[in-house]
Formats: structure tokens, C-alpha cells, sequence
């Protein structure tokens, strides 16, 4: 499953007005990198933030072969706005999953921290006790720590190099990547989704209920 950022940070405008926004360069990155992963995977997409609501969290579809299109015309299509749903966005990915019956991963792509009230940190540590068999990979693109945010219940343990995000890559098993241009994050994109990653596991993996 792709979790990708919809929120309204990813179409704001930094110190250069000229400069492209993170969901301009997104789409190139996904345009790039997707064709080539999904004739060799079963893919799914979760969007948060864009909707209605300021929370919004929009299941697109679940894993499926020949999802690329879909995928890419969906990111082309995105307009951000609202907040930063990461830990209830995860969980629908996962459940999408059927994540306590068979092994999945999961991939994130953020700029930034929770911000509509989860706790990315304890949904990791859930999934890791719950299901071990399940790998979530997180994606910060062009990373910001906000540290005013008042939505984010776990935002003392995030630094500026750290959001809260990278808890529920560490806690599964999965990597943490960061990365700023577009290349960077086409390679992210290919090395998560693209082919199964070992993470630096610390816990013991099980094997899924037959």
C-alpha cells in the first residue's frame, strides 16, 4: 500500500515563489517511478489530507495488479488541503491489508508530523506486536518538524531531524528515507515499493495465521 501526503503543506510556496511545490515534484517522482514498479506488484493507495474535511483520509483502492495508472493519474490529480491524518492513514492501509492475516507493506510518503490527534508511535508499536509480518517503509519528502503543532500528541519525542513519522518505520522493521529532489525520491519509491526490503529488524518476525 501507498499512503501519499495530500495535506496543504505539500502545495505551499517557500522563500522562492519560483520554485517548484513538493506536490508538483511529487508527481513527477510518482510518474517516474510507479510504471516500472507495478507490473511486478499488487499495489493500493491510501490519500490523506485532501477532502472535505480537514482530516480527510480517502482509501483510493486496495492492493490490486496493474494499479500504476491508476496510481499516477490519482497523484496527477491531487489537490492538497487539510492536516496530517499519518497514524489513522496507516491504519486504513493496513487494514486494507487484512494486515493480522497475511504479511504486507506499507509505504509513506510525508513532509511532515501527525497533526489531526494520532499517535503514529503507539499505531507502530501495535502493528509490531500485532501482526510482525507487516513492514512499514516511511518516505519524508522535503521534511518540516512543526513545533507549535498543538494536534500532535507525541511531538515531544520528534527533533528537527526527527518527526514523528519515523516511529512506525523503526518499530516495524522498515527504513526511514529522506529525501529533497525528485531523484531522491524516485530512488525511495523503487527501493521500498519495488522489491521486498529488509529493514534493520530488531524484533522477531512470526510467520501469518495459515
Amino acid at each position: 500500500m501507498l499512503v501519499f501526503d495530500g495535506s496543504n503543506s505539500m502545495s505551499e510556496i517557500g522563500m522562492d515563489a519560483t520554485a517548484a511545490t513538493r506536490i508538483e515534484e511529487a508527481r513527477l517522482a510518482v510518474a517516474r517511478a510507479i510504471p516500472d514498479i507495478a507490473p511486478y506488484r499488487r499495489l493500493g493507495l491510501v490519500v490523506y489530507g485532501a477532502g472535505a474535511e480537514a482530516c480527510a483520509i480517502d482509501l483510493r483502492f486496495g492492493p490490486r495488479p496493474g494499479a500504476g495508472p491508476a496510481i499516477v493519474a490519482a497523484v496527477e490529480a491531487l489537490e492538497p488541503g487539510g492536516l496530517t491524518p499519518l497514524a489513522g492513514a496507516v491504519q486504513r492501509a493496513a487494514d486494507a491489508l487484512a494486515w493480522r492475516e497475511r504479511p504486507g507493506v506499507i509505504v509513506v510518503v510525508t513532509d511532515g508530523n501527525e497533526t489531526c490527534g494520532g499517535r503514529p508511535c503507539a499505531l507502530g508499536t501495535q502493528l509490531a506486536e500485532a501482526a510482525p509480518w507487516l513492514t512499514v517503509h516511511v518516505i519524508g519528502f522535503r521534511v518540516e518538524v512543526d513545533f507549535w503543532t498543538w494536534n500532535n500528541p507525541e511531538q515531544e519525542i520528534a527533533t528537527p531531524e526527527r518527526t514523528v513519522a519515523r516511529c512506525l518505520a523503526e518499530k516495524t522493521g522498515g527504513l526511514f528515507v529522506t529525501t529533497e529532489t525528485v531523484d531522491e525520491l524516485v530512488d525511495a519509491l523503487q527501493a521500498t515499493l519495488g522489491c521486498p526490503v529488509i529493514g534493520h529488524v530488531t524484533r522477531q518476525r512470526k510467520t501469518p495465521p495459515a
